[in-house]
């Protein structure tokens, strides 16, 4: 193997967040990997340092080429380069979007179980939360269309906040659902943010939709929101982009931008995407490889092994969402009792909306040796909360 994905890297005493565990504990939940990032990313990252001075950074014409020739190559979208504008993440980004197109107090729609953060950047900035729960049926996640029909026609919906690829489920939504999802918000006046940093994280074989790339309306009403750093794990360099097909909007979003101070990158930021981008083709490919390969070996794992967890299926994301409803109590209090009695770290679907009562997610990032102890944790602890 060209790349190696099972070599274990130390990160205790690395100021990784998600390291910052006690000694025995395997911490399994934030979506960052434990895999050292493309080398070629990290040979342009040397390259820069050895220059040795870290001023200001503008935006090159490599930046915008890069993004540009990677949609168009891996998934068979233009963006105009007049559409696209840095930012230093993909959540700040949400937030400042959310504060310019909406006012106080109305409401931003999510469809749950969909990434916690999303509720913080909604609620912190004096906006009301509206869930449209998705539908699951038998292993997978699908769209409510009457349900979100209802909760868009509300006056006071004035803005969608989109997980595509979905996150934690996984689902890639395909190009029929997006088109239905914008011909809704349109009917209804609400603009579409579309998140979609999981986008190249997706199982060998399949590819995302970009949301604005389903129909002139869907480009017409939305902001998307792209980034290498879910897949090439290099969030820490907050590096990300906004692209808006409609000159109003993104002029809005510009100057949102621009006003809350996240649209200008770090000295490594530039760097690194533009590597990730035209240098890291091969890298990604060998990454999904191996994460589709952990997904399989952690759902046949639970499904042959473990009583009482039912994996969720879908394509995307390195993130295993589990529905636990039928352990004891539906699964109460499984992921603090997971935690010390095993040491396991997963992250308690509560968190993202009310329908996630009941469910984990599990980061299956790790070296395949990791997995398996993680995975040895989980069986431990369903059998001890059984007994």
């Amino acid at each position: 193997m060209k790349y190696d994905f099972d070599r274990i890297i130390e990160r205790r005493g690395t100021n990784s967040e998600k390291w910052d565990v006690s000694d025995g504990e395997l911490p399994m939940w934030v979506a960052d990997m434990d895999f050292v990032t493309a080398p070629e990313i990290i040979d342009a990252l040397k390259k820069r340092a050895d220059h040795g001075i870290f001023g200001y950074s503008g935006i090159p014409d490599e930046w915008y080429e890069a993004y540009i020739s990677w949609w168009k190559k891996r998934h068979q979208f233009t963006i105009d380069r007049e559409w696209l504008v840095f930012t230093t993440g993909v959540i700040p980004g949400i937030s400042s979007i959310i504060r310019k197109l909406t006012t106080p107090a109305e409401k931003v729609l999510v469809q749950t179980p969909v990434y916690n953060i999303f509720f913080n950047s909604i609620i912190n900035n004096g906006r009301q939360v509206i869930e449209s729960p998705l539908l699951l049926k038998d292993d997978h996640y699908e769209m409510d269309f009457e349900q979100l029909e209802k909760d868009l026609s509300d006056p006071q919906t004035s803005l969608m906040l989109l997980c595509n690829p979905q996150n934690p489920g996984g689902r890639i939504w395909t190009k029929d659902e997006l088109a239905k999802v914008a011909e809704l918000c349109a009917r209804y006046d609400v603009r579409v943010v579309s998140d979609e940093i999981h986008c190249d994280i997706t199982a060998p074989g399949t590819s995302y939709v970009p949301f604005a790339s389903v129909s002139d309306t869907a480009g017409d009403i939305s902001v998307t929101l792209i980034s290498p750093s879910k897949a090439f794990n290099i969030a820490g360099l907050h590096s990300a982009a906004v692209f808006a097909a409609n000159k109003k909007i993104r002029h809005m979003v510009w100057r949102g931008l621009n006003t809350d101070e996240v649209a200008e990158p770090n000295a490594f930021a530039v760097t690194a995407a533009v590597a990730a981008f035209t240098k890291g083709g091969e890298w990604l490919d060998a990454l999904n490889s191996y994460i589709d390969k952990n997904k399989k070996l952690a759902t046949d794992y639970i499904n042959t092994r473990i009583k009482g967890i039912r994996p969720i299926q879908g394509n995307a994301t390195y993130l295993l969402w589990m529905d636990i409803r039928n352990l004891p109590e539906n699964g109460a209090g499984f992921c603090e009792f997971l935690r010390e009695k095993t040491g396991l770290i997963l992250s308690d679907g509560e968190i993202y909306g009310r329908v996630g009562k009941g469910f984990l997610r599990m980061n299956l990032a790790s070296p395949e040796s990791v997995l398996e102890d993680g995975l040895s944790r989980l069986k431990t602890g369903a059998e001890l909360y059984q007994k």
